[in-house]
């Protein structure tokens, strides 16, 4: 009766889980960015590098995410996570074992049981052969392996998303790498077209001085100006060659593999608008990384479960059915048939202070969870500013730019025909050529930092990126059990 009276209560139990309900918190934002005019109000294409109409960028990214190593060890940490979820559910399962073995016995003659035996006339040595199933069942009661497998679920959803983060970190940074690569390829043509300038203009003050027109001076300076041109050319050289190696590493390859097609300079991909909802809340589904912060609450909420089930008592059941002789011909016979069953019960009954130290811990779990999550929040959003503030800024000062560059060139053009007709000196040249190679240079960064925003813009909207795979694993909101 006393059995079957826990058996009744644990079947009534059996709906309830000890330890809070997991619900999803809430975080005050404001209904739109600040930025928002610089979005699009479309949905966010997954492959939004496409919009740069780059084939070559659009191949790169597409090998990177195939490729990438930390991608692939992205994916091998979801497989373990979800053998860990497995695991976890298994926990909720009765247990059933297949055994068998066989025992030889020599028996002392010297010991009370051996001497009593030979009395008898018993054989002092026997072996006993026995096949059977075991079962065992720890009845989750209180809901202590229930909250284990929901933290093991909730895990496993935040692996998955944490992988959506490193996918799309990995194809915002191969294409800012790409694009870093052309501005740095970009700036290099605009140096040595400088470089064959100024070569000409050396040309010019020699004819010069040879005709006694113009003094050494202008010669000295024409070439210190040359020379230094030539000096910019070795670090725009070498921060090519650091972009072609990073981009190799990016999509699985070695240093050097995509150089014959990356090494032609090519024109800086225009930057698109991007796309996607310009409201903050948005972020807490889009961005894998806020939502991989969420699910590690949760499964943070569900360890409290799991504490402080260790304050209730574990009941479990055991049985046991099989055959045991003492020869192989009897074995399947009906009088070798065993059996026995059983119920446990363990209890810390003694231990309450530890236990109160794990649900003191696991609620410090939680509550640094919390404000990872907030955290998280509030990073997207800031990420999200910023991006957008750098590529609205980014548009204005190329436009300037643009008007800066074709006035400077003139000036330039009047600087020479000026010099040449010797009604300036050589200093008004080289300082329009100054100007006028500071200003290319830097409207070939801007032009490249325009798109490098886009970029940082569609990676702090989540990229494209679909939470359909973690919805998969995530359990409903509010309360689950009780």
């Amino acid at each position: 009766m006393r059995i079957l009276a826990v058996l009744l209560a644990s079947a009534s139990l059996a709906g309830c889980a000890v330890g809070p309900d997991y619900i999803r918190p809430n975080v005050a934002l404001t209904p739109a960015f600040m930025g928002a005019p610089a979005i699009a109000a479309e949905p966010t294409d997954s492959a939004w590098w496409q919009g740069f109409n780059d084939p070559v960028l659009s191949a790169l990214v597409a090998k990177a995410v195939a490729g990438n190593l930390d991608i692939a060890a992205a994916a091998a940490r979801i497989d373990q996570s979800r053998a860990i979820a497995r695991s976890a559910g298994a926990d909720l399962l009765p247990r059933i074992d297949g055994a068998g073995d066989v025992t030889r016995v020599s028996q002392s003659r010297d010991t009370p049981i051996g001497r009593i035996s030979q009395a008898f006339g018993a054989p002092r040595g026997y072996t006993q052969y026995s096949a059977g199933v075991q079962a065992s069942w720890e009845i989750d009661v209180f809901g202590g392996n229930r909250r284990r497998r929901e933290a093991a679920r909730d895990a496993l959803a935040s692996q998955v998303a944490d992988a959506g983060a490193v996918r799309v970190a990995v194809a915002a940074e191969t294409a800012d790498a790409y694009l870093s690569l052309r501005a740095l390829q970009a700036r290099l043509d605009v140096a040595s077209r400088q470089e064959r300038i100024e070569l000409q203009l050396v040309d010019v003050v020699k004819q010069r001085v040879g005709q006694g027109i113009a003094a050494d001076r202008e010669l000295n300076r024409s070439q210190g100006e040359l020379e230094g041109v030539r000096a910019s050319l070795a670090p725009l050289r070498a921060g090519i060659a650091a972009q072609l190696n990073r981009l190799d590493v990016l999509v699985g390859e070695q240093p050097g593999a995509n150089r014959p097609i990356l090494q032609q300079a090519q024109v800086i991909p225009t930057a698109p608008m991007p796309s996607g909802s310009a409201a903050p809340t948005d972020l807490l589904r889009r961005r894998p990384d806020v939502v991989a912060a969420e699910r590690r609450l949760a499964a943070a909420n569900a360890q409290i479960g799991v504490a402080v089930s260790e304050y209730y008592p574990h009941i479990s059941l055991s049985g046991l059915l099989g055959v045991a002789s003492l020869g192989t011909s009897n074995l399947l016979s009906g009088g070798a048939v065993q059996g026995s069953g059983g119920a446990g019960l363990r209890w810390r009954l003694f231990d309450f202070g530890r236990i109160d130290a794990e649900v003191s811990q696991a609620r410090g779990g939680r509550a640094e969870a919390l404000a990872s999550w907030r955290k998280s929040v509030l990073t997207a959003a800031e990420d999200v500013e910023t991006a957008l503030s750098r590529l609205e800024e980014a548009r204005s000062e190329s436009v300037a730019l643009d008007r800066q560059v074709a006035a400077l060139t003139k000036a330039r053009g009047q600087a020479d025909l000026a010099y040449r007709g010797g009604v300036v000196a050589i200093i008004d040249v080289l300082d329009a050529d100054r100007q006028l190679l500071a200003a290319s240079d830097r409207q070939a960064t801007v032009k490249a930092e325009q798109a490098r925003a886009a970029v940082a813009a569609y990676r702090a909207l989540g990229g494209g990126w679909q939470s359909d795979a973690v919805v998969a694993h995530q359990p409903a909101s509010g309360k689950r059990n009780g």
